[in-house]
């Protein structure tokens, strides 16, 4: 209970009382204990506040200096390092690189916004998507939680797409990245068929706004894809043919990153050489929590999950 300020003035003059009618010697006595004891408590109370502030400054001096999450050696960003990999990567001959991509599942929130970015960077129309962001469910009610996956092509080392392809429209550049050839493909769509991951799907010339009073003119800009400007006119090739994730490979050869990575909100999405021993992607690969989509159909996916 709080005590005013009658009560602790009282306290007070009735020691004082006290020490005036004890002994002289019993007042001296008690006077001594009190200073002593007074003295004991500081000399035991002080060194620790001292300490606790001392460690407080520190450990706020500490907060300045330690380098976040996204930094890397030398205090360099990650992104920074991906890039800084990236034009030492693209000084090599194609044949040596070994482009890898690697994807923390567990800093994926499913925002969706490396789907998003995919879209506008290569003109996607209606039905054709290259990096769904498939949601899984895990546990039994009433534990549950969900689980999302981005799921680019894989750029498979064996690709079961390339034999299949009638008029060897598919192939396999010699740094990994599995091209289409837009002229060449007919849309037999045998290569969706044999891919076990439906990372491929089909151009149908379906347009967002094309059953409202005006198609909206950015639905007929054109794309860039692997190294040529594609107009979206009649039924000129992408549409008509079957279309895929590339790793961006038109903005890697113009030094940059594929959008993916450059928009994850997370930071969830790795990209590099993998022939670079000293690469980020190769650091992430080495570790014991990673997989890839189903190894037993021995395609070798050069897109990795962290766990």
């Amino acid at each position: 209970m709080k005590r005013d300020r009658s009560d602790l003035a009282s306290t007070k003059t009735a020691e004082v009382e006290e020490m005036s009618v004890l002994p002289a010697d019993e007042a001296s006595r008690r006077s001594f204990l009190r200073k002593f004891a007074s003295s004991i408590f500081a000399g035991l109370v002080a060194p620790a506040v001292l300490a606790s502030g001392a460690t407080l400054q520190a450990a706020s001096s500490e907060e300045q200096t330690i380098e976040s999450p996204s930094q890397a050696k030398g205090g360099d960003t990650i992104f920074k390092r991906m890039m800084a990999e990236l034009h030492k990567a693209m000084q090599k001959p194609v044949e040596q690189r070994r482009w890898v991509m690697v994807i923390d599942l567990r800093k994926c929130t499913g925002c969706q916004a490396c789907n998003v970015a995919c879209i506008a960077e290569n003109q996607l129309p209606p039905g054709v998507v290259y990096r769904p962001v498939i949601d899984e469910e895990l546990g039994t009610y009433p534990n549950v939680s969900i689980r999302s996956m981005p799921r680019p092509c894989m750029q498979c080392e064996n690709p079961p797409c390339v034999p299949v392809c009638p008029v060897t429209a598919t192939w396999q550049r010699p740094d990994g990245i599995v091209d289409i050839d837009y002229e060449q493909c007919i849309g037999c769509r045998y290569c969706m068929t044999a891919c076990p991951y439906h990372a491929r799907t089909f151009d149908f010339g379906y347009k967002y706004t094309e059953e409202t009073p005006a198609v909206q003119p950015y639905e007929e800009q054109a794309n860039f894809e692997y190294g040529q400007r594609w107009a979206r006119e009649g039924r000129n090739s992408p549409i008509g043919n079957v279309r895929k994730c590339h790793f961006c490979r038109h903005k890697l050869e113009a030094g940059m990153l594929p959008s993916c990575v450059t928009t994850c909100i997370g930071h969830a999405t790795y990209f590099g050489d993998a022939n670079d021993p000293e690469s980020l992607v190769s650091e992430l690969i080495s570790r014991p929590n990673v997989m890839r989509l189903k190894e037993e159909a021995g395609t070798k996916p050069r897109v990795y999950y962290l766990l």
